[in-house]
């Protein structure tokens, strides 16, 4: 699913009127199905900024190439449609992201799992025709019946995946943060240290905006395109968010959500509006707040604390949102 991430808007408040913008340049452009902007310091000696946006751009493209479930032509979708068990030999960035997301599925029980592409198109929220009716109860016994992390074998040494037969899987809560994270490594060799990336409400920070600030940014109030939940400060820190306001439907009254539980197999039902995790890296903060946003804000709460894992919740009350930090997030600031 080409998730709609949970926009974390960059934050140039009055605070900020004091930092000497005339240091920091701004590009941006679309790509993965969204746009993205990096802000940077200019350092002494200036780079082209047209060879630099092809250069951040070719990053995204790259990623887009190998991980889309949107092109038929993409690497992953060429798994998905490979034949029944064939090993398929795979780009090593993809087989990285691949691996890892499995990690993770295997850590949350199943609660995160990159097969749960057939659920997502059941449910009207992937590629393809989009359905406003409930599924029937064939249709999900089938599409549960594809659904499962531990049908993917992977082999380390060739970098090649089996393809257990009728598997598809869908990265797209993990490539995003890790396209921000091959920008951050693109960026840092073209000489440029102090930068702040956002692609679809995905973040990284690196260095700082001036003097020894680091890069002040804004978390979205849920259901508001114009309040801000609270103002985090970014030092060397990625941020990703993923909630449920943005990326739903409404049907006989009731509210479907386009976060699909692997394990029951329809969208969650818990209060959860959306959950925002600080890391060191980026692909590590994307996939760990789509995990925590199926997990919802007990079981979530519980695993990140274990974890010791810096996220703040965001849940539904009647009388509008209550907030929780775990002790790691309540640290960082």
């Amino acid at each position: 699913m080409l998730r709609l991430l949970i926009a974390i808007v960059l934050c140039l408040l009055a605070g900020c009127a004091s930092i000497r913008t005339s240091r920091v340049e701004t590009l941006s452009g679309e790509a993965m199905g969204t746009t993205w902007t990096v802000k940077f310091v200019r350092p002494k000696q200036s780079p082209d900024l047209l060879e630099l946006q092809r250069g951040i751009q070719q990053q995204l493209d790259t990623v887009d190439a190998q991980m889309s479930t949107w092109k038929p032509d993409s690497d992953l979708s060429r798994f998905n449609h490979a034949a029944a068990n064939s090993w398929q030999t795979l780009p090593p960035e993809l087989f990285g992201v691949l691996e890892k997301s499995l990690a993770l599925a295997r850590d949350t029980g199943g609660a995160y799992d990159p097969t749960v592409g057939p659920l997502v198109n059941l449910w009207g929220f992937g590629p393809g025709r989009k359905t406003r009716t409930t599924p029937d109860a064939a249709s999900l016994t089938a599409a549960r019946a594809r659904v499962g992390w531990q049908h993917i074998e992977l082999d380390r040494t060739t970098q090649r995946a089996l393809q257990p037969g009728n598997v598809s899987i869908d990265l797209s809560s993990i490539a995003p943060g890790f396209a921000v994270d091959q920008i951050s490594q693109y960026l840092q060799t073209a000489g440029i240290d102090n930068f702040l990336i956002e692609h679809g409400g995905e973040l990284r920070a690196h260095g700082h905006r001036s003097g020894n600030e680091g890069w002040r940014v804004g978390i979205e109030q849920p259901d508001s395109d114009d309040n801000l939940a609270m103002i985090v400060v970014l030092n060397n820190q990625a941020s990703g968010s993923s909630g449920d306001y943005r990326k739903f439907y409404e049907l006989n009254g009731k509210r479907y959500s386009h976060h699909i539980d692997p394990r029951t197999g329809a969208p969650v039902t818990h209060a959860l509006a959306s959950v925002t995790v600080i890391t060191d890296d980026c692909i590590t903060a994307d996939s760990t707040a789509a995990a925590l946003s199926i997990l919802g804000p007990d079981e979530g709460y519980a695993y990140a604390v274990q974890h010791n894992i810096a996220a703040l919740f965001l849940v539904r009350t009647d009388d509008g949102f209550s907030r929780t930090m775990t002790p790691g997030f309540e640290k960082l600031f």
